[in-house]
Formats: structure tokens, sequence, C-alpha cells
């Protein structure tokens, strides 16, 4: 447990920021109706028994706006990456071209940007809530210092800093997420 004011704002901090890179790496996910290889990269593939992430196992491109090709470092991959893209509920039907696979694009329909919008809005809340957690274990870390003899006045002072970093968090979390619900609104 942290001692002092400073290492508890700096644990804080990294804490929310961890947050906010999950919130980034799940938003790369989320189709947006272009290809992109990180709507692929991180599905997991059942590779020689082990959960691998296709993008350790194959080459992902981006031949035309609406494709993607990928093809396996290794032949024998090529049926579990098919598998593992179907299991995965992208609504895409990858097809096999002897020992790659391609994925056309559709264009989404508004009935999915609405959904995926609606996505992105909980993943939002989901960090907000992961950010506050943190903040409350700050809080909590703050009050302990009252029992090693720090002034009232610096507790005080500590917690409206972790209320400040809340705030910058939860401000560049709306951030993301208003970006990416745009980017899926825009036909």
């Amino acid at each position: 447990m942290a001692t002092d004011p400073d290492t508890i704002l700096l644990e804080t901090e990294e804490t929310m920021e961890k947050a906010l890179e999950h919130l980034k790496h799940e938003l790369r996910g989320v189709r947006t109706g272009r290809a992109s290889p990180a709507m692929v990269e991180f599905i997991k593939v059942d590779y020689y028994g082990s959960q691998t992430d296709i993008k350790a196992i194959a080459g992902i491109s981006v031949p035309e706006p609406s494709q993607l090709l990928i093809k396996p470092f290794d032949q024998g991959a090529v049926a579990a990456i098919k598998t593992a893209i179907e299991k995965a509920g992208l609504g895409i039907n990858p097809v096999m071209e002897g020992k790659q696979i391609r994925l056309n694009i559709p264009p989404m329909s508004q009935e999915r940007r609405v959904k995926d919008a609606a996505r992105i809005k909980k993943m939002g809340e989901e960090a907000k809530v992961a950010i506050r957690n943190v903040r409350r274990d700050a809080n909590k870390h703050a009050d302990g210092l009252k029992a090693s003899g720090l002034p009232e006045d610096d507790i005080k002072t500590l917690h409206e800093e972790i209320q400040t970093l809340l705030k910058k968090f939860e401000d560049e979390v709306d951030k993301r997420v208003e970006e990416k619900t745009k980017e899926i609104m825009t036909v």
C-alpha cells in the first residue's frame, strides 16, 4: 500500500491510464465499414492447442478498402483461422483461397451502425467504472494516511488531485467514444 501522497497519485494515474489503454484496444476491434487489420488481429485461434492471436501466426493486409487478406505463416493454420473468424461473430464470411483467407467486408447497415454505437457506449461506461474504482481505492489509501500523521489539509488536497485525475480520464474516455461513434455513424 502506498504511504505518501505522490506515490498514491502516481499509482492512481498509471492504473487509470491502463483502463484507458484497454478501451483504446477494444475500440480498435470495432468495425467501421472499412477494412482494417485491427478487426481480426486479436481474434484467438486454436493453434496447436494454444490460443494465439491471428496477427502472431499470419500476415494481414488490406488489398482494397473493403477487403482483408490473411496469409498464415504456417499453411496448416488456414482452417483454424477460418474457424476462429467465423466464431468471432463479426458477421463476415471468410473465404478460403488455397493457402490464404479473404474477407470481404460488407457495407454496414444502419441497424448495425446503431448496434455498434451502443456497444461502444457500453465499452466507454465500463472504462469509466474501472477508472472510478481506481479513484475509490486511491481515496481509501489517502484516508489511510491520517494514521501516519499527515495533516487533514494535505489529505483533502490529495482527494482533490485524485478527483482531478478522474475527471481528466473520464473526459478522455468520452472523447474516444465520441470519435469512434462518429466514425461508425459516418456512411
